[in-house]
Parts: structure tokens; sequence; C-alpha cells
């Protein structure tokens, strides 16, 4: 009985500090020497220090003049002062922007800009912070992690002159992420309401701050990453792991060694994975992962199915965009039943697919996805009002993303509208061809585009990189083509094979495949 009184307590303290950005420091309250952060370079950091960090760079900002709804851009890789800033962020009532670090220096200062940034962290690692920043005049402080950079504050010894104990003011912070920007320049996605998390679903995910492990194997800037790993780890109150970048094998390692229970994936990371010989895979136990959530791009079903055959039923797929979504989620044993689908209509927020006409598509026949706002608003593209509305129909609105509703109500991905391939008037969409091609066994990785045709205006086009072992050939492409046409109709098979060595994908994962398609159209006036 004790325990329950003890656990309704601290879901009571973690509930009302959520409403004030300050659930870190109830953690660090509750267990302020245990361990928080594993940095990739094997530093270990306590609930506490982090907690005392997020304290001084909140008085730090404020000497500065930085007040409630202002903004703060980071720039910064996976480690702790990431955590360190956003925790101070979330209590001071600012809003926080990651930037993407492997980003130009043009492309950052943008996104600074934008963000109407008046403070910035900027990680010494990335080059093109000090060229960026000097383009940036609504700057009133910049401060250096990691190592100094001319013209920055110090991290460490400037925040050592400020006192670490908890401020006695919250207020409730806010977070504007960039879209990925695939055609122009990415736009801030704001909400005027911060989000508070409902500590309840830290529970439905089987975390306990005692035992459970989270591991962030992506850039803590994306969202997904962000929410999953960063906030998830800093909400249940467990350790958070830090990845630098990715190496397969170091992932199997990390889970074997730090028992990780929990961590965020994308497909691609999926296929590296599974990729890996059997004797290495079977070198690791990861008997300790319990939940694996995906989402961020389709997942083809064969990768899928390997994955939940290798882990078993811990795999738990989203799909959203960083606008938001209806909340679309699906369970791995309601996925074997339903498989390559994202989730059953959700019951809280409606979902229409629409024809380009703004008629509701009929079941089977794919459209684009539209997903109700919430009661409150939702969000608007940061000071685009034109962006904002060109997505809505009526209160609904649109990631650009295509696909359909089964009898049953379960939602299917078939593409994006940006990547809709179409061929003598017929709409094809990539990603189920990419779906077919990726169960070849030299398949590695796979992006169908459309590649200009005089008569039928744009022709299917497979560019796809190989697994090792396999040399591109006209026989192999032959081959991987007849493949395709088993299970596609005679129009979405590619009329043709290009082999690379290597396809741009995202930080988040996504293919990238405007940058594929791009080379092909290079010189002509219509893109289309």
């Amino acid at each position: 009985m004790e325990d329950l009184k003890d656990r309704l307590s601290l879901d009571d303290r973690l509930g009302a500090a959520a409403v004030n950005g300050m659930t870190t420091a109830v953690w660090a309250d509750l267990k302020p020497n245990a361990t928080f952060i594993h940095d990739p370079d094997g530093k270990v950091h306590t609930w506490g220090k982090i907690n005392a960090q997020a304290n001084r760079i909140v008085r730090l900002l404020r000497q500065h003049g930085l007040k409630a709804g202002d903004a703060v851009a980071l720039v910064c890789s996976n480690r702790a002062e990431f955590v360190e800033v956003l925790s101070a962020c979330q209590r001071a009532g600012w809003r926080i922007t990651p930037v993407n670090w492997h980003l130009t220096a043009d492309e950052i200062a943008y996104i600074v800009n934008d963000c109407e940034a008046k403070a910035v962290f900027c990680e010494n690692r990335v080059s093109a912070s000090e060229a960026a920043i000097s383009h940036c005049p609504n700057v009133q402080v910049k401060i250096a992690i990691g190592a100094p950079i001319p013209g920055f504050l110090d991290y460490d010894s400037t925040l050592a002159q400020f006192d670490g104990a908890d401020i006695d003011d919250p207020v409730l912070g806010n977070q504007m992420m960039y879209t990925s920007g695939t055609t122009g320049r990415p736009k801030g996605v704001y909400r005027a309401q911060p989000v508070v998390a409902v500590q309840g679903l830290y529970a439905l995910r089987g975390y306990d701050h005692e035992t459970s492990v989270q591991l962030c194997a992506g850039p803590a800037y994306h969202a997904a990453p962000l929410a999953f790993d960063v906030r998830g780890a800093m909400g249940a109150g467990c350790e958070l792991v830090f990845m630098d970048k990715w190496d397969s094998e170091a992932v199997l390692r990390l889970m074997h060694e730090k028992r990780v229970s929990h961590l965020h994936l994308v497909p691609i990371m999926f296929q590296r994975l599974l990729a890996l010989p059997d004797d290495v895979k079977a070198k690791y136990d990861l008997s300790s992962v319990i939940y694996i959530v995906h989402g961020a791009a389709p997942c083809p079903p064969e990768v899928k199915a390997a994955m939940i055959e290798w882990f078993g039923p811990v795999l738990s797929e989203y799909y959203a965009g960083s606008e938001g979504g209806a909340g679309f989620v699906i369970s791995s044993e309601e996925w074997l039943k339903k498989p390559g689908s994202v989730g059953k209509r959700p019951a809280l927020l409606g979902s229409k697919i629409l024809d380009e006409q703004g008629n509701e598509c009929p079941t089977g026949v794919p459209g684009g996805i539209y997903h109700q706002l919430p009661p409150a608003g939702g969000f608007t593209y940061y000071k685009d009002e034109a962006k904002t509305q060109a997505n809505r129909v009526g209160d609904y609105f649109t990631m650009g993303d295509v696909g359909y509703f089964d009898e049953d109500g379960y939602l299917f991905l078939t593409g994006r509208n940006a990547e809709t391939i179409i061929s003598g008037g017929v709409n094809i969409y990539p990603q189920e061809v990419d779906n077919e091609l990726i169960k070849h066994h030299a398949v590695a990785d796979s992006s169908t585009v459309g590649v200009p045709h005089d008569e039928w205006g744009e022709q299917v086009r497979a560019v796809i990189m190989l697994n090792e072992g396999y040399t591109a050939s006209d026989e192999l492409a032959q081959e991987i083509l007849s493949h395709a046409r088993i299970s596609l109709p005679a129009f979405k098979v590619p009329r043709s094979v290009d082999f690379v060595t290597e396809l741009p994908r995202s930080e988040a994962g996504k293919i990238q495949r405007n940058k594929v398609r791009a080379p092909y159209w290079e010189g002509r006036a219509r893109q289309i």
C-alpha cells in the first residue's frame, strides 16, 4: 500500500511539474546522483548536474534580457548540453528551435534569423557556426559548447558563475521545429500553446524510472528523436544513451552493454541492422529491448516483418509529422494482421482521403491524407500565412502524403504528392514500387523516381543501391525488374534501373527523392 501511495505522490508531482517545465527538477530531487545521460565520448552526467546547469542557463539568459516568449536556437549534436539547454527553455518560457548542425552557414543563419532567436548555443564542431551567427543581427548572446568559438561566451566557465538551485518562478516553454524543406526554404511549425506531455503515456510504453534505458541513435535536433528519445527519457526519468552517428554493430553493442529497453528508429536503420551478418547479430543479447517506436518514413512491409521476427512484437509504429497529425499508431500484433498499415482511423481527431477536387475518395482509392486540426487551433507555418492556408481544407490540413483507407478503416501510405509520378496521365506512387524492389536479395536501398519522357511526360525509373557482394550489371537489372513484375501491375514496373553507391537520405531517415530526381530533369523548363 505504501508503494502505491508513493507512486501516486510521484505521479502527482510530475503532473504538476509538467505544466511549468520542471519535470527534470523532480527527477533531480528524487535521485540527484543517479546517472541520467551517457555521452558518445563516454562521459556520464547525473540528474542533479543536468538540472543545475539548466537553472544556470536560465539565470544567464535572463541577465542578458531574455523574457518568456523569446526564442533560443540550439546548434548542437547529441550530448548532455543539448538536454541542459532544452530543459532551461522548458522552465523559462522560451521557444527553442533545435537546428540541424549539418547545414551550411547560410542555411543555419536563415533558420536562426527566421525563428527570431535572441540567444544561440553553438557547438564548436559546427564549422559553419561562427560565419552563420555573424549574419544574425538580432542575436544578443552567443554561447560556445565544447570549445571556444571567437566572439562566443564559453559554456562551462560562464555557467559556473551562476547559481544552480531551482528557479522559483518557472514558466512553461515552447519549441518550434523546422520542416525538412524538400522545396524552397524550411518553415517553422509554430504552435501558440506549448504541448504538455501526458505523464501516463510513459507507463503505457513500459517505462520504469529505476530500470529503463533509452537509446538515442538519431539526431536529437529532429522532431522524432527529440520527442521519443530525449523528451521521453526526461519525462520517464530513465537513463539516456546518446550516439554520435549511426553504426549498425555499435547499436547492437550498446543495446547489449547498456541493457537498452526503449529506442526510436527509422526504416533505413532497420534495413542496416538486418543487413548485418548473422554471426554479428548473434554476439549480442537484445532481450532487454521492450519498445521500439518507428515512423518518419514509410517502412517496406518485408523489412518490418523481419524486424518483428528478430526482436519480437515490440515495434510500435506512428504516423505523424512536424506539424502533428490525427494520431495514427499500430502495434506489432495489429500490424501483422494488416501488413503495411500505419494504423486505424483515430477516434479522437478525424482523418480524410481527398482527391484533387476536394472530394472524399472511396475505400481503397489513394488520395491526399488530411488530418483534423485540434480544437485549440493546431499549428501555423511561422510568418507564412499563405503556406499555412495552402495545406488547409476547412479545419483539416495535409502534410502532402498520399494514401488510402481499407474496408476496416486502416490507413496505408503510398507516397507524397510532391513525389507522385504522372506517366501518361496515370498517378504512380513510388513508395509502392520501392516496397517491392527492396524485397530482392541484391537490393540494399531503392528510390523510384519519374524521369523525362517525350511521349508519356514521365517514365518510371528505379535508382538502386546494392548489398555488398553484388555487382551492377544489365543482367542483375533485368532480374530485379522481373522480380518487380511478380507483384506490381505493368504500368508501375520501372522501365529501367540505375545503380548508385549511395542514396541521399535526410537525418531523419527519409529518402530525399527530390535529390535523386533532380539530375534527370536538369536544364528542363518543366519538371513534370
